[in-house]
């Protein structure tokens, strides 16, 4: 302690364990987590403007993407009606910001009642027979995911933050998950921390997910943000050259 107090009076800047693991791996341990840890670290009182701020470049972003989910919507329509005449989109209910439920949605990619063929949740297979021929493509260059930009639009989503899950998964991981109902405390987004730093992932891997999201969540900013959208960005790249 003598030796902490020395470093300090000499103008060294002294950090704890904690506060090391957390910048030199990008996530927060769950077993750190309490309420006083949440009183400290993740009051949105000085986050407001950013909220703000981040919202109108959602919206302009948004609008943006919007004009191009338009003109691609006749060629990607055509490609899933010639493939088995089913649905052009894929709705799901989706658990928001503070526990609200909005309707996810996407280009369908699989079959009609895909989900009755498979339940619970497990993690993506690349080669999932339920995904159709064009379901394949849009999956890999990440088209499925456009028309979740009206999700945006309305204020459900937002371009980053922690993905959002299906209610009755919530429910369930929150009953083994300590402290899962924090990733509710922003709202879900396209891209986020958790995705680029571990990807998909099955139940198991909830609590390691978590570890990611609560970081962001303490540390989210402008610059975190740009940070993930073009890490985002070089990863549907590289899947798109394989």
């Amino acid at each position: 302690i003598q030796l902490l107090y020395k470093m300090t009076l000499s103008g060294k800047t002294i950090i704890s364990f904690d506060k090391f693991y957390e910048s030199t791996t990008g996530k927060i341990p769950v077993s750190l987590v309490s309420e006083t840890w949440f009183l400290e670290n993740l009051m949105e009182l000085n986050k407001q403007d950013f909220e703000k701020f981040k919202r109108i470049l959602d919206v302009l972003f948004g609008l943006i993407i919007f004009v191009i989910f338009i003109l691609a919507l006749p060629f990607v329509a055509f490609a899933i009606k010639i493939t088995d005449k089913g649905p052009i989109f894929y709705r799901q209910k989706r658990m928001g910001k503070n526990g609200k439920i909005f309707d996810l949605i996407k280009f369908r990619s699989m079959i009609i009642d895909a989900e009755k063929e498979k339940s619970g949740w497990s993690k993506p297979e690349e080669k999932d027979a339920r995904i159709t021929f064009v379901g394949r493509i849009l999956r890999k260059i990440r088209i499925d995911e456009i028309p979740q930009v009206w999700n945006i639009l309305q204020g459900n989503m937002s371009f980053v933050g922690p993905r959002p899950e299906r209610p009755n998964f919530v429910q369930e991981l929150t009953k083994i998950v300590p402290h899962y109902s924090m990733r509710h405390l922003v709202k879900p987004g396209l891209t986020g921390w958790s995705q680029i730093n571990f990807g998909d992932a099955s139940a198991r891997d909830a609590q390691k997910k978590l570890q990611y999201d609560l970081y962001y969540i303490k540390n989210r900013s402008l610059l975190l943000d740009i940070i993930i959208l073009l890490k985002t960005i070089m990863v549907i790249l590289s899947r798109t050259g394989k």
